[in-house]
């Protein structure tokens, strides 16, 4: 039985080596997953170089994974990539499988051929992937891929969105998930890729988290970049997530995967700022400065004048800001000094006057007794003139009126000081013994 089980899982081996080669994301240069990328300018680092792993099944673990190194010379991309792919087998098998995936060599090569504000174009070669086996090494022509992508880059508020269009054969043409005859000969493969990435202001010191999502021609890829460090990044992702519902299969090429990947940048003294990549280095002069003496120490040193430079500016806006509610309180506290010398003088000449106008009343009391009552009606005029709203003057104007014989005059001043002064007893008292026509055996208001 066990024999007959290990020649079931050679077959399968057999079967499938056709779907051996692989793919893995984030081993092509650029921050995309598996589709190529063109920007304008130069790249700001000498090389990047990382790994990559693609796990297809967990219980039993089935893992594709590589290594990855490019770099940008002379107008030319250059990446050189090395992996190898997941078991085919059977899942219900891995336990038991001795299959060992070969190791493949891949190379890419990409031009920028068109530049201008935002939008580049590129062509290049990708995937020329040579299969270790134990013939030699062979390379693999279904994998080879013959590419054209355009790209354009715009800012939406505090998000850099890079968008990428492109034409190419081989390993971005469909790929055929039933069996037919191996026998039958067909046409080279083509298709159209797509993808996006957004650069998010989220740990912008370090350039930012990007968010990536791609049509590669078979599947949909979408991915995270996660800056630990201006040099170094955690690449997250899913591929082919259309095919996740049938996780549980057996691995093929287009089988879904979820993608976990390492990377590494050394800067080079160039001022352009790559999608994906970490802040901008400075740019010096080459007389002065080697290129290889310019490390991620200057773009550190960049980045931290740069912060200081904004909170100065913000302390400086504070700053005036302060001085500005400053001037403002200390006018308002002008206002209001300036207020209360204001009521206190009201008062003291309020005091002034109620002082004069009693002096008034009381030489006007002395006339009164003298029996000269129109000095002492001057006097309480003078006193009114002085102070209107005194009751008592209205009153001692009533009586004088009185006493010359004007009972109408003296009825409506005696009024008039009850009205400022509605407590007055005595002026209530003798307007209604004046209205009870016995006014003669009421004492008259004198005091």
């Amino acid at each position: 039985m066990l024999r007959l089980t290990r020649y079931i899982i050679a077959l399968i081996i057999i079967l499938n080596s056709s779907y051996s080669a692989t793919r893995i994301a984030y081993l092509r240069p650029g921050p995309m997953m598996k589709i190529p990328f063109s920007m304008s300018g130069t790249s700001p680092y000498l090389f990047t170089a990382g790994f990559g792993t693609e796990f297809h099944n967990l219980a039993p673990i089935n893992t594709a994974k590589g290594f990855y190194y490019n770099m940008q010379a002379g107008g030319w991309l250059l990446g050189f990539s090395t992996g190898s792919a997941g078991d085919t087998t059977a899942i219900a098998n891995l336990d038991v499988s001795t299959y060992r995936a070969p190791v493949e060599f891949g190379f890419h090569l990409q031009r920028q051929l068109y530049s201008k504000d935002n939008i580049s174009f590129s062509l290049g070669l990708q995937d020329i992937v040579f299969e270790n086996k134990t013939s030699g090494l062979n390379l693999d022509p279904n994998e080879l891929s013959f590419f054209g992508v355009i790209s354009s880059e715009q800012m939406i508020r505090d998000f850099k969105v890079n968008t990428f269009l492109g034409f190419g054969t081989g390993g971005f043409g469909a790929i055929d998930t039933i069996e037919v005859d191996s026998l039958k000969t067909s046409g080279t493969a083509a298709g159209v890729f797509m993808g996006l990435i957004f650069n998010t202001p989220y740990l912008d010191k370090w350039g930012g988290i990007d968010i990536v999502g791609e049509f590669d021609g078979n599947g949909i890829n979408v991915g995270l970049r996660i800056p630990l460090t201006s040099d170094y990044r955690l690449n997250l992702g899913f591929t082919h997530i259309e095919k996740l519902p049938n996780w549980k299969d057996r691995y093929w090429e287009g089988h879904a995967a979820f993608t976990l990947g390492f990377e590494i940048s050394a800067a080079r003294s160039s001022g352009v700022k790559v999608p994906g990549g970490g802040p901008s280095p400075n740019i010096l002069p080459n007389d002065k400065v080697s290129q290889s003496n310019v490390d991620t120490t200057l773009m550190m040193a960049d980045y931290a004048v740069s912060t200081l430079r904004d909170s100065m500016g913000m302390m400086n806006n504070e700053m005036r800001n302060l001085m500005i509610r400053l001037a403002a309180m200390e006018q308002h506290s002008k206002f209001l000094e300036d207020s209360l010398k204001a009521v206190k003088l009201n008062n003291n000449v309020s005091e002034q006057k109620m002082n004069d106008a009693m002096r008034h009343l009381s030489r006007s009391l002395r006339y009164f007794y003298a029996g000269n009552y129109r000095s002492s009606l001057q006097e309480v005029e003078s006193a009114l003139e002085l102070n209107p709203n005194l009751a008592l003057a209205y009153a001692r104007r009533g009586s004088i009126y009185y006493k010359l014989g004007d009972v109408q005059r003296a009825t409506i001043n005696w009024n008039l000081a009850l009205r400022m002064d509605p407590e007055y007893d005595d002026v209530r008292n003798v307007l209604k013994a004046l209205h009870e026509n016995r006014l003669k055996s009421t004492t008259m208001i004198e005091d």
